[in-house]
């Protein structure tokens, strides 16, 4: 009788989902035991398939890391994506879902954000096309500023400027919050709150 693996399950599914769970088991491995665990030998282990496999796909441990890299972005576009669709037709509406949403995916996939912005894999540099293409996801963020900042005719800062400064404030909120900096939750949730606030009204997209 055929044991059933999680390989095996996504191997029936397709690709993509072979290749999801790979990641997945993957980015698990680095929450609960760190980066000295990100081996092809104990993800295919985590998986139940060959080292084969996993150096067919991602060529090597860079490989796998870049993978990482760029499915943290993908995911993180498609929350943000979803978000402003959810939202409505409202420019302000829009863009403070894109602020919760943020905050969200960074909580939800905290390995993956470790691995996105906090160098997770010691000795891992994305490549300059994984660089590009994770700048892609911040494009919602800086459509939602684009179409408020035409509803309420905000001051003619740069559109970079605006995108940056709002995407630095959320990611140094969400950094203290993934640190542990804040005692709990509710004072987390309030302070990266205020923090959006205070940023856009400066921004003038209020």
């Amino acid at each position: 009788m055929t044991t059933e693996t999680p390989y095996r399950r996504a191997q029936a599914a397709g690709q993509e989902a072979l290749r999801r769970t790979v990641l997945d088991a993957a980015s698990a491995l680095l929450v609960a035991e760190g980066p000295q665990a990100l081996t092809m030998r104990r993800v295919s282990g985590e998986i139940g398939c060959s080292t084969t496999v996993l150096y067919t796909m991602f060529g090597g441990k860079d490989g796998l890391a870049e993978a990482l890299y760029r499915e943290g972005f993908a995911r993180l576009r498609r929350r943000l994506a979803e978000a402003v669709e959810a939202a409505g037709d409202d420019p302000a509406d829009r863009l403070a879902a894109t602020g919760r949403a943020y905050r969200e995916n960074a909580l939800a996939e905290r390995a993956y954000y470790g691995v996105m912005f906090g160098q997770a894999i010691p000795g891992f540099t994305p490549s300059p096309e994984a660089v590009a293409e994770s700048k892609r996801a911040f494009d919602v963020l800086a459509d939602a500023v684009t179409v408020l900042r035409e509803r309420t005719g905000a001051p003619e800062l740069a559109l970079v400027d605006a995108t940056d400064l709002l995407w630095a404030t959320a990611h140094g909120v969400v950094s203290f919050e993934l640190a542990g900096h804040y005692a709990d939750e509710a004072t987390a949730a309030a302070t990266y709150g205020a923090a959006l606030t205070a940023v856009s009204a400066h921004l003038g997209l209020r």
